[in-house]
């Protein structure tokens, strides 16, 4: 007889674990991406960029010139800073948003996700506290949790991080004994709620955090993908202390998976540090890929293609919301960028609605992902960024149908008075 125990857990490594590893949680984006790919189903839920206007065939020649010709090299094993040409070539690339910056204080990473990753690593110890936007990128605050360091959301209006709040917010946290690493910020066309900084705002940001002795960590990747006017100076820009990431994924292609952080020298010197540990070097197929791109075609060329095609998806989103909406709905007018942050009417939970948008045949991010405190249950972020208009369309009139649907239970029920809100105003002082 076979005296041995069998191990009935679904999971018979628990016990081995690290505790950093029970602080990794699935992404609310990523978990809808089985359901959201259905066919049948019209996502506005990922942020996916689109890339058909891309020059395939002539990106195709240049990739199958540079192995013929120099395949011995990209194929090898790289620097851990990134090498040299494509560094040099951000700093162009930097420069469209006024910033002005040196190759040496690059450090390439495998997307501008990892350049979070080694940011948070180098800076953070666990309990350590960062500031983040109310709401935040998901894919960030799935970072920092993973690093063990809490996250304190600092209050926002229609132009994003009121700078007051910052004081308030950093002096109450050292009068708890806190400490703060940094404070994280999207300040052109926020993901998810698609707000821009305007430039004034972003000095008296870096002013407030200054004072404070707070780094500022600006996340950039949908910089140039403005939609209604030239880009704004980055925040780096007004400041070259701040740390700046930057990537290629929504300005080219996501598939290379090359994005960047510009940083001051002595935090460089760790990034590489950690990078080398992490991956020994950034992809360095990737890196001569995207570099020949930008050395043989017209990368501001395409950057305007970009441009023009989402903004007439970024218009269909916006009429169609205007249209089809119920009373006491709004949103947010980005300027830029890929989200439109809709707030429902009181009553009304996006989590809980999100089942029955499956069932209508549409997909949408409730807006609690973007939050670490479980705020945002009356917040979705919708997406134009992928689907072509028509299917915007279509989605945008199937999730009014579900909200309306909504409605109509509560108001039989009882449980709802409808506001007042006029939906053409946008977001009030708070955004969540």
């Amino acid at each position: 007889m076979n005296s041995m125990r069998h191990d009935t857990r679904l999971d018979p490594f628990v016990e081995h674990y690290s505790a950093r590893a029970q602080g990794l949680r699935v992404s609310a984006v990523r978990a809808l991406f089985a359901v959201a790919n259905r066919p049948e189903i019209v996502s506005l839920a990922g942020g996916m960029p689109n890339i058909k206007d891309l020059p395939l065939d002539e990106i195709s020649d240049h990739i199958a010139r540079m192995i013929r010709d120099h395949g011995m090299q990209v194929m090898q094993y790289g620097s851990g800073q990134g090498e040299p040409r494509i560094r040099e070539q951000i700093c162009e690339v930097m420069a469209e948003e006024s910033s002005v910056a040196d190759p040496d204080d690059i450090t390439i990473t495998a997307g501008s996700q990892q350049a979070l990753d080694l940011v948070t690593r180098i800076f953070c110890d666990p309990g350590d506290v960062i500031l983040a936007e109310s709401p935040s990128y998901v894919g960030a605050l799935g970072t920092f949790q993973s690093y063990q360091a809490e996250v304190v959301h600092v209050a926002c209006d229609g132009d994003g991080l009121i700078p007051e709040a910052i004081t308030e917010t950093a002096s109450r946290l050292r009068e708890q004994g806190k400490r703060i690493k940094f404070l994280y910020t999207i300040p052109n066309f926020n993901n998810p709620s698609g707000v821009t900084q305007p430039v004034e705002r972003r000095r008296r940001i870096i002013e407030c955090c200054a004072d404070a002795g707070v780094l500022v960590v600006e996340d950039n990747p949908y910089g140039l993908l403005t939609l209604d006017a030239d880009p704004l100076p980055a925040m780096r820009s007004l400041d070259p202390s701040v740390i700046y990431l930057g990537s290629f994924s929504k300005t080219f292609a996501p598939g290379f998976r090359v994005g960047w952080v510009c940083a001051p020298h002595g935090v460089r010197e760790k990034l590489v540090l950690a990078q080398e540990s992490a991956t020994l070097c950034p992809p360095v197929f990737s890196q001569f890929a995207i570099s020949d791109y930008l050395e043989n075609s017209d990368w501001r060329g395409q950057i305007r293609v970009f441009r023009d095609m989402y903004r007439v998806r970024r218009d269909t989103m916006l009429a169609t919301l205007e249209r089809e909406m119920p009373e006491g709905c709004s949103w947010t007018r980005p300027a830029g960028g890929f989200f439109v942050w809709v707030t429902l009417p009181e009553g009304l939970d996006a989590s809980a609605m999100l089942p029955r948008g499956v069932n209508a045949r549409v997909a949408f991010v409730p807006g609690p992902a973007f939050f670490a405190d479980g705020q945002g249950s009356r917040n979705v972020r919708l997406s134009y960024c992928f689907p072509p208009p028509d299917r915007i369309a279509m989605g945008v009139e199937r999730f009014a149908q579900v909200v309306r649907g909504e409605l109509e239970i509560l108001k039989t029920f009882g449980m709802h008075t409808p506001s007042h809100t006029n939906p053409t105003t946008g977001p009030g002082p708070d955004l969540t």
